[in-house]
């Protein structure tokens, strides 16, 4: 019986770690997530003084270059400069790089999550009725109301999206008693609450 415990533990071990290694090697996690905005001194101090993030460095400016070097390495006209590029942490969780851009062929209309491309940064918080009332305090644009799943793997989650004043669609979740998933599995997605 004893050998038979060993070898089914050894035969977990071998499938976890096919799973972690399946990918790209030594890959860790998200370290940062990149967002370009219009203007990073007032998207710094939106998630500073709003969201409640925490400031680090500034970085650039870089280009304009006389060679393909910003198409080549970023895949942006070869005209583009960014301005300035800035860190924060936004408390346990990857970090912000926020880039001001420059570019002849620059949209300035942020996509929708419809859109290819389409993106958003959800944040979680403790209490969903406090986050609302504070962004709506600060005049912060939120859209509809909190809903909560009762079904699926986010079971117990609540969400609402909410407006950066740039355009940026952000949202905050909150799951204080975990998430439907959970209960069919032991494997945990990443959560900042840990």
């Amino acid at each position: 019986m004893k050998k038979i415990k060993t070898l089914s533990a050894l035969a977990l071990m071998a499938v976890f770690s096919t799973q972690v290694l399946a990918g790209m090697p030594g890959m860790r996690g998200t370290q940062h997530l990149g967002i370009t905005v219009p203007n990073v001194k007032e998207a710094t101090a939106f998630f500073k003084d709003v969201i409640g993030c925490e400031s680090f460095y500034s970085i650039g400016p870089f280009g304009p270059f006389d060679d393909d070097w910003m198409t080549e390495n970023l895949n942006v006209d070869k005209k583009a400069v960014i301005k300035t590029a800035h860190l924060m942490r936004c408390g346990n969780g990857p970090a912000l790089e926020i880039f001001e851009y420059t570019a002849p062929d620059q949209k300035m209309t942020p996509p929708r999550n419809s859109d290819i491309g389409g993106h958003h940064l959800a944040f979680y918080v403790d209490d969903m009725d406090a986050a609302v009332a504070f962004l709506e305090e600060k005049g912060i644009k939120v859209l509809g109301k909190p809903h909560t799943f009762t079904d699926t793997g986010m079971k117990g989650l609540t969400w609402v999206y909410f407006m950066a004043p740039w355009g940026m669609q952000l949202e905050i979740v909150s799951y204080p008693f975990g998430q439907g998933y959970e209960k069919e599995t032991g494997r945990r997605m990443w959560d900042p609450r840990y």
